[in-house]
């Protein structure tokens, strides 16, 4: 998301508002997080999707070079016929999902994939101006696409999971992601298997040590067979 800050303090700009083609290369399961609505506590199941703008470069940083620019749209992960993702998913590729194809849909499958993006302009409560994503549309036939410039990026709570890319994000990102169950049970269960390993290192130091103590004749003898 790239926004405006009023106030006075320096305004990063903004993407033009209208039509952009982009590609889709990051896919960032959130997980589920705490929201209100009308005083009622609710809870949902996040995603963040990312495109780049290849059209549309600057020079963020001078040894980066050139780079599209990028935003992102968060949705909650349902495949539910009225459900924000599903519509825009169905815009995108130009027809309904059938029940089956909603129910078997993987979002991972979006990686690469390019679209037209409407840019909108909103103001928030704060003041603060962002760039929004209005809607998104196929590509139509015969239009030139740019090669991708950022490598597919996907953060789950299974090997995808990383810690490192984590901590390199904004902290309202950051926060987001650590205040989830399931970011919390990962860090619990990547700590207990560490602990394992442990464990099972110094146990195996031990037994080593244990058998360089016995002199060679009093060294256990193999026995044939199995235990049981």
């Amino acid at each position: 998301m790239i926004k405006a800050k009023s106030g006075g303090s320096t305004q990063r700009e903004l993407i033009p508002k209208g039509m952009h083609i982009a590609r889709c290369y990051s896919m960032v399961h959130i997980g589920t997080v705490q929201w209100e609505y009308m005083g009622e506590v609710k809870y949902s199941d996040k995603i963040r999707i990312t495109w780049e703008l290849p059209n549309l470069k600057k020079v963020f940083k001078e040894e980066n070079g050139e780079q599209p620019f990028v935003i992102s749209k968060e949705y909650t992960l349902s495949m539910h016929e009225k459900s924000n993702l599903t519509a825009d998913l169905q815009s995108w590729r130009g027809k309904d999902f059938t029940p089956q194809e909603a129910d078997d849909f993987d979002v991972t499958t979006l990686l690469s994939v390019p679209c037209t993006l409407n840019i909108v302009h909103k103001e928030a409560k704060n003041g603060n101006t962002y760039s929004n994503v209005g809607n998104v549309n196929p590509v139509m036939a015969g239009m030139d696409i740019p090669k991708q410039s950022n490598p597919n990026f996907e953060f789950n709570y299974d090997e995808s999971f990383d810690l490192d890319w984590l901590e390199s994000q904004p902290d309202f990102i950051k926060e987001m992601i650590k205040s989830t169950p399931e970011y919390k049970g990962r860090i619990k269960e990547l700590e207990s298997n560490e602990e394992s390993k442990k464990m099972d290192a110094d146990l195996s130091q031990s037994i080593g040590n244990d058998e360089k103590d016995l002199p060679i004749g009093d060294l256990p003898e193999e026995e044939d067979g199995l235990p049981f």
